[in-house]
């Protein structure tokens, strides 16, 4: 009888703390798709093909308020382009995988997968990389189907009381926070959260805060980091 890998078993046992958050997040999106128009086939469809939570909230609230499909779309891929670079950083630690391997953990890959794979490559070397990968993963994976398929279940039925919506900039704030190493990654951070809430406030429509607060974030922090911020 196959024995599961401990290394995989360690890799749901660390993403177990971020499954608390990432549960609310999944009913909101749920819901949020089914109070938007989509059928709850559709809901479900749309979060196990775009597996990337904060960019289907932003396209399911863009497309119930009938914004530019382009706006939709430029929406998306700004909010997801961290993935490239996630991508860029973990890619040495799977130079070796087989091409099918790559590109199941391509999918799979999340803001927490990546946080929580990285610190553990970098402070234990013997570690099965894709079976701790895969640990956390596929654990974030199903908890945030169940979910998603849930919220879409009960519709408006969640009580507002619950306040379910902080949820995702909770989840968010806990990986933020620690990688906030120096005076440029710090820089970028606030810097783009001043200016996402300086948008939304001046009434700027179809989400375009995440797309100015990206760019000005980025810019602030290369700014900081050319001047010599990380010294």
């Amino acid at each position: 009888m196959p024995t599961v890998p401990s290394d995989f078993l360690d890799g749901v046992r660390d993403a177990a703390p971020l499954h608390l958050g990432i549960a609310p997040f999944g009913l909101v999106a749920g819901v949020a798709a089914v109070e938007q128009g989509l059928s709850i086939f559709h809901a479900i469809g749309f979060s196990s093909v775009v597996f990337a939570g904060a960019s289907q909230l932003a396209m399911i609230e863009l497309l119930g308020a009938d914004a530019p499909l382009a706006i939709v779309v430029g929406t998306a891929v700004v909010v997801n382009l961290r993935m490239l670079m996630y991508s860029a950083s973990i890619a040495p630690y799977f130079r070796n995988f087989a091409a099918r391997t790559k590109a199941l953990s391509s999918y799979l890959l999340t803001d927490q997968a990546y946080a929580l794979s990285i610190a553990r490559y970098g402070r234990d070397g013997d570690t099965d990389r894709f079976a701790y990968y895969f640990g956390v993963a596929v654990s974030l994976w199903v908890v945030w189907q169940f979910a998603t398929v849930a919220g879409a279940l009960l519709g408006t039925g969640l009580p507002p009381a619950w306040g379910l919506e902080f949820a995702a900039p909770l989840v968010f704030l806990a990986l933020l926070v620690p990688a906030l190493k120096d005076r440029a990654s710090a820089a970028s951070g606030v810097t783009g959260g001043v200016v996402a809430v300086a948008v939304v406030v001046a009434g700027i429509p179809f989400h375009l805060d995440i797309i100015v607060a990206a760019v000005v974030g980025v810019v602030a922090g290369l700014a900081v980091s050319s001047f010599g911020g990380d010294v």
